[in-house]
């Protein structure tokens, strides 16, 4: 359950940054993404940031499934 967790980040953020996504006035990191690709390479912390936040997210929930995978 842990993998498909970060699985599932990974796809909402995808879909939110092609607009596939939740919509609007909610903010996720997948539009986040999609608004500072539009502003440009003069602004790439606004890129990084979310991009970091994903990837964090992710290795976390690995991380805890691999972690709860060696107790047993």
């Amino acid at each position: 359950a842990a993998f498909g967790a970060g699985t599932a980040v990974v796809a909402e953020a995808s879909l939110s940054f092609l607009g596939l996504g939740v919509q609007p006035p909610l903010p996720t990191w997948g539009q986040m993404l999609a608004s500072a690709a539009a502003a440009g390479p003069d602004r790439w912390w606004l890129l990084v940031f979310p991009g970091v936040m994903v990837a964090l997210t992710v290795g976390a929930f690995n991380l805890m499934g691999e972690g709860l995978r060696q107790t047993r």
